[in-house]
């Protein structure tokens, strides 16, 4: 069994003083936001065991600033920065999940990215599990968006689309209203 949660990253500046979008950082909603998935993260095991990050600001901030929320009370997993992620589409998503085996192979992988890739990836892998979930993503990943499967797989390279059980979709605003 393996277990991919795909994170969006959180709420961002509208434009970044650069100019460039990869620079663009969270605004103070991202911040709590990040903080807040974090926080219901390590309250709901099992734990990433690997985390692929976006190599864009936002992405990197979301990571960091969940870890943050988190780390006195999971184990530490490996995080590994990937610019291929950045602007990545659902299929070079689904590589990035099947090539997830160095340097050790995790059974729990949190990947951080960006829409619209995560959204179509999250749509793509799910071939049953939670309904209501599934009605909630059908629409958007929105921002600190949280989708989690469980493939019955041995391998990463063995995930394939409409192979996953959506467990759970949570979002900060889904936690808010719960």
């Amino acid at each position: 069994m393996r277990r991919l949660m795909l994170l969006r990253h959180a709420k961002t500046e509208t434009d970044a003083p650069s100019g460039r979008d990869q620079d663009r950082r969270l605004d103070e909603r991202g911040h709590k936001d990040a903080a807040r998935m974090g926080d219901w993260i390590a309250t709901h095991p099992p734990f990433p065991d690997t985390v692929l990050v976006s190599h864009a600001v936002r992405a990197r901030q979301t990571w960091d600033i969940a870890w943050e929320a988190m780390k006195d009370r999971v184990p530490v997993p490996q995080v590994e920065v990937l610019p291929e992620l950045y602007g990545a589409d659902s299929a070079e998503i689904l590589e990035a999940i099947r090539t997830a085996t160095a340097p050790a192979d995790p059974k729990q992988l949190l990947l951080i990215g960006h829409n619209p890739g995560m959204h179509e990836a999250a749509l793509m892998l799910i071939g049953g599990g939670d309904p209501a979930g599934a009605k909630a993503l059908s629409d958007n990943l929105p921002t600190a968006g949280l989708a989690i499967f469980d493939f019955d797989v041995k391998d990463w390279g063995d995930v394939a689309y409409r192979r996953g059980k959506l467990v759970l979709f949570v979002s900060p605003r889904l936690l808010r209203s719960g």
